[in-house]
């Protein structure tokens, strides 16, 4: 098929791995990125194998911006050119009043929520961008519900690392258009992964949320996972700049 490479963060888990594997199924060749986990993305990478899809792994900390270069360098060279980006790596922060929030525990959630998201954008339109000799392609940043809510108590600095990544997903869209490139967001509500299990494992808080959803259920991956490959398709040849919100009604 070889619709070309799709380097996703935070590729291993959650997400990022069910993300993976939908893109794996539409023909693209996956580079799934990770942090520290490569069991977990050598088990995302023998997923999407198994299927009979292309995929590889690679170890880059989205904040840090030269171990990035290289990281899209490497993928590209093992699997071919760049078609798109998704920016799914992401970290909860310290669960914690703001009064309680520590400096260097927010510079670390803005250097991979924020940052990261901005600096792997940057990676992928100097590849894209038909100003810069690339094809076009697509971007799909992974924001969250608490963007709009404020999130939970105590992820108040959370919900406003998203609010970032929402409000340059439309000024980079608005930026990067004219060379090809669509960059959109998806925001999920409550899904299930190991991210959220801490949560969700204290008393009553699975119950709360089910009740607080009119859909009366928690998300799962593959929820979020076709959303993105819809914003990263063909089939969304026209939607750019905005904000899919995959939450169940919250």
């Amino acid at each position: 098929m070889g619709m070309g490479t799709v380097v996703v963060t935070g590729g291993s888990r959650g997400i990022g791995a069910a993300v993976c594997r939908r893109l794996a199924a539409e023909g693209y060749a996956v580079a799934v990125n990770y942090a520290s986990d490569s069991a977990a993305a050598a088990a995302t990478v023998a997923a999407v194998e198994a299927a009979g899809g292309a995929a590889r792994a690679f170890k880059a900390d989205v904040a840090d911006a030269g171990a990035l270069a290289q990281m899209f360098d490497a993928a590209t060279e093992a699997l071919g050119p760049l078609a798109g980006l998704v920016n799914n790596a992401g970290s909860t922060g310290r669960f914690a009043p703001v009064a309680e929030q520590d400096p260097a525990d927010l510079a670390r959630l803005f250097a991979v929520n924020v940052t990261g998201t901005i600096l792997c954008c940057r990676e992928a339109v100097l590849r894209l961008s038909t100003r810069r000799g690339g094809k076009g392609g697509a971007i799909v940043n992974l924001s969250s519900i608490a963007a709009r809510l404020g999130g939970l108590s105590g992820l108040a600095p959370y919900a406003a690392s998203k609010g970032a990544v929402e409000s340059f997903t439309r000024g980079l869209a608005t930026e990067v258009g004219p060379e090809g490139v669509r960059v959109n967001a998806v925001a999920p509500g409550m899904i299930e992964t190991d991210m959220t299990d801490g949560f969700l494992s204290q008393p009553g808080a699975r119950e709360r949320v089910v009740a607080g959803t009119p859909l009366g259920r928690l998300g799962a991956p593959d929820d979020i996972a076709e959303a993105v490959a819809w914003l990263m398709s063909p089939a969304a040849a026209f939607v750019t700049g905005t904000v899919v919100t995959v939450s169940g009604g919250r």
